[in-house]
């Protein structure tokens, strides 16, 4: 099985010298970058699996560096942020991060994120550990919602006709909401679903997602019921 390349960039050269380590001794393959102008150019010259981007970091910040990445790629991203009541949490969900971990964080269930993230994307998650199997997707041809298609086992989405590009997470959580249209999904049931949250995890994951996920494919089509959750409109 092929090792998981991860680009880790953080300024702080204490922790990223330690968490290198932490995580090269479960396996990953390790490019570390100081700031955001040199993750940039690493990004774009090792195309790594999965990138973990510190939020304040010199030159080009976490939160543009992610824009940049996400412009030219789908590649999994994980903000780091020293604050989880911090508006960067959000802004890094809002420029296309899939997920967040707070720092100081353990190292345990950093890798933890990572290999959750990496079995959504369908990467390897790391020596000695096969890909878990899959949710089950929706079954069947295309599936229609006014006009919106989307084709689970082509997985991809038109809208009026015109392809709509998603994110991996986007088109995961898209596909939740397609297999049960006009039943309203939890916040809790889309973090264990989509995110792979088994423990819990912060809803604003979720909402960050959704409203992305509207931008895409109508806002009006997917639906908020107070107090409860999200549902697709058929």
């Amino acid at each position: 099985m092929a090792e998981t390349h991860v680009l880790f960039v953080e300024d702080d050269d204490v922790i990223r010298e330690a968490t290198q380590l932490a995580l090269e001794r479960d396996g990953f393959v390790v490019t570390a970058a100081p700031d955001g102008l040199t993750g940039l150019e690493r990004f774009r010259a090792d195309r790594p699996d999965i990138a973990l981007l510190d939020v304040m970091v010199p030159g080009l910040d976490g939160v543009s560096l992610c824009r940049r990445i996400r412009d030219e790629s789908t590649v999994p991203v994980i903000m780091l942020s020293a604050r989880a009541d911090s508006i960067d949490v959000v802004l890094g969900l809002e420029a296309g991060a899939d997920d967040y971990v707070t720092k100081p964080f353990d190292g345990a269930v950093l890798v933890a994120r990572i290999r959750a993230v990496l079995r959504r994307f369908g990467h390897a998650s790391g020596p000695g550990r096969g890909a878990e199997a899959e949710p089950d997707e929706p079954e069947g041809g295309v599936l229609r919602f006014g006009d919106l298609e989307v084709d689970p086992e082509g997985m991809e989405v038109r809208r009026a006709g015109q392809q709509v590009a998603l994110t991996p997470t986007e088109m995961r959580l898209l596909l939740e909401f397609s297999a049960a249209p006009g039943t309203v999904l939890s916040r809790d049931r889309l973090l264990e679903r989509v995110w792979d949250y088994g423990w819990g995890g912060d809803t604003r994951v979720v909402d960050v997602h959704v409203q992305r996920l509207r931008g895409k494919i109508g806002q009006d089509r997917i639906e908020t019921v107070r107090g409860f959750g999200y549902k697709l409109r058929g």
